[in-house]
């Protein structure tokens, strides 16, 4: 059992050296601004960003005449866009979740972690925060954090997780980490009510090496998480190949599934970097925003 201070811990360890990076980021349209300042951009404000040249589109009261004496062109004042989105978080906490090789972490453990830590940098930089479906609403503050904490370390005795759509604000983004191994179509019929509201987001698939690998062979019995599913075989090498395409299959099932309903999609391995994982989040979600 993960405890919520431990979990806790983890995730802050993770995200500490991130916010002056992701300041710096050279691939980002828009400046990071972390701390009280929140996301700084073009929109409608009371606070001076940015002179810019003016548009035919632009009404004449908003040309700034004092600006434009001094030029042979017209130019505009642009105001400082500051209002926080929310961002809705399903983290699958399924039985499956649970499994582990060697000496990686449980799949349960990676995706907690990353997702507390990528909830660590977005509240940081001004946004909300929160949990798929009513049990906890978007808010900022470190409150919000130690009760995301305290819900993710709880598990789910389910053998596979299937990710909720409820709670979703239109024009939001959101964020579904899971192995995805389990029935499709609840994903399909999630993203594609994201869909329609306007929410984008990104898809994490978090799989343990040995699920890509698939290393067994003879006399083999395969039992899930929970001890509800189990299948015995004396050739384990022979469905490797099969195992093997299915798993692509799924891949490029969710691949496209995102790139129809505007998400992004990626897969992690309990062996890789965490920190990679993490700024691919940070990228995936920016892109959103």
């Amino acid at each position: 059992m993960i405890t919520p201070a431990a979990l806790r811990s983890a995730s802050e360890s993770l995200a500490a050296p991130l916010p002056a990076l992701l300041a710096e980021a050279e691939h980002l349209a828009t400046t990071v601004l972390l701390g009280d300042h929140g996301r700084r951009r073009a929109g409608m404000g009371d606070s001076f960003w940015q002179y810019r040249p003016a548009q035919p589109s632009d009404e004449a009261r908003s040309i700034d005449w004092r600006r434009s004496a001094r030029s042979d062109a017209n130019f505009v004042q642009d105001k400082e866009w500051q209002i926080a989105q929310s961002i809705i978080l399903w983290v699958d906490q399924a039985a499956s979740m649970s499994f582990h090789s060697a000496d990686n972490p449980t799949k349960a453990h990676r995706a907690r972690t990353l997702s507390l830590a990528i909830a660590i940098l977005l509240i940081r930089g001004g946004e909300r925060v929160g949990l798929t479906g009513v049990r906890l609403p978007p808010r900022r503050g470190e409150a919000q954090l130690m009760r995301m904490a305290e819900m993710l370390s709880l598990d789910d005795e389910t053998d596979y997780g299937a990710p909720e759509a409820q709670g979703m604000l239109p024009h939001s983004r959101a964020l579904f980490v899971s192995d995805f191994l389990g029935d499709i179509k609840p994903v399909e019929e999630a993203l594609l009510r994201a869909a329609d509201r306007g929410v984008r987001g990104a898809l994490l698939q978090v799989l343990d090496p040995q699920e890509e690998a698939f290393p067994f062979d003879g006399r083999t019995i395969f039992q899930s998480m929970s001890g509800q599913i189990e299948h015995e075989t004396l050739k384990a090498g022979d469905l490797k190949q099969r195992y093997l395409e299915r798993l692509a299959e799924r891949k490029d099932k969710l691949q496209n599934l995102a790139r129809t309903t505007g998400w992004q999609f990626q897969t992690h391995h309990t062996g890789q970097s965490a920190t990679n994982a993490l700024l691919w989040l940070y990228n995936a979600l920016e892109r959103h925003a």
